[in-house]
């Protein structure tokens, strides 16, 4: 597993309710763990809170390449790291492994934008984001 490469790791308990009829861990819930993976992420910047002053991180588009089904009992972690800098947004990835079968289950992308609460618009990547990787 290449997870050591990832600035930021979260491990998350499988839970019943994330299966499916499928009898497997639903998609949807991999982009929860992402999501959380990318809080973590954005927590770590920003001194322990999503945001710093009025900007803040947005969500603007993801994909998720699903490799291999998770099933309970099972604890997955969820590495996420910054791969690129653009004027008012970051390219993130993120990779998803099976802790019971110490395998790839899910490999995602997410491009995130500086957004300023109080204006209300799209900001400038603030700098201290830059740094961070």
């Amino acid at each position: 597993m290449d997870i050591g490469k990832y600035s930021t790791i979260v491990e998350i308990p499988v839970q019943w309710g994330d299966m499916d009829a499928a009898q497997h861990v639903n998609n949807v819930v991999y982009l929860r763990w992402i999501e959380c993976a990318r809080v973590e992420l954005f927590r770590k910047i920003n001194g322990h809170s999503l945001q710093k002053d009025s900007v803040g991180p947005i969500l603007a588009w993801q994909e998720c390449k699903y490799i291999s089904p998770v099933i309970y009992p099972d604890t997955v972690m969820v590495g996420i790291r910054i791969t690129e800098f653009l004027s008012d947004r970051m390219v993130t990835e993120t990779k998803i492994y099976s802790k019971e079968n110490m395998e790839l289950v899910a490999i995602g992308r997410q491009m995130t934008v500086a957004y300023d609460f109080e204006a209300r618009q799209k900001a400038a990547l603030p700098d201290h984001w830059k740094i961070y990787k």
